[in-house]
């Protein structure tokens, strides 16, 4: 972490989103799960800042996110009218739009998600999990495959320019 940047006690606010990505392997993750459908797009794709718009289920939000330094961004998120984010959607966001049913996964007291992907990004699994810190020791489940944290081709942003049904490796 770029300590002049984020200062230690930062790690632990509000606006700090740190996480951790990995590939998943398998269909034992789902034994459980309740997923939710969700529909995300993205205002600005900037390497400095994103701007994405996004319903989950029967909800919306906007969300800002900022440039990643190790595992950790300034990340703000804000519910907005589920109206207004379908609508944007729709008419502002670039596309295609990324489409996932998320998961969320109970494993020895941490909180995973699981998002598969459909429409262009179809047959990509990926898990996350937020951290309250970098560094932080985290036990993987069974079903948990290579870490992709630093990929950015795995980055939602990134999945709109370059779709994984595209990817030639």
């Amino acid at each position: 972490m770029n300590r002049a940047l984020f200062p230690p006690w930062t790690e632990y606010m509000m606006g700090i989103e740190i996480e951790r990505k990995f590939l998943v392997r398998g269909t034992a993750w789902r034994t459980g799960a309740a997923g939710v459908r969700c529909c995300q797009g993205y205002l600005n794709l900037s390497p400095a800042r994103t701007v994405r718009v996004r319903t989950c289920g029967s909800r919306g939000f906007l969300t800002v996110k900022g440039p990643v330094h190790g595992t950790a961004r300034r990340e703000y998120e804000y519910e907005i009218p589920v109206a207004d984010a379908r609508e944007m959607l729709e008419e502002l966001c670039e596309k295609p739009l990324i489409i996932k049913d998320r998961y969320t996964i109970g494993y020895n007291g941490f909180i995973w998600e699981v998002d598969q992907f459909h429409g262009e990004n179809s047959g990509l699994v990926v898990a996350e999990i937020e951290l309250a810190h970098q560094g932080q020791d985290v036990p993987l489940p069974d079903w948990i495959g290579g870490e992709v944290t630093g990929d950015h081709r795995y980055a939602n942003a990134s999945l709109v320019r370059h779709p994984y049904s595209q990817w030639k490796d």
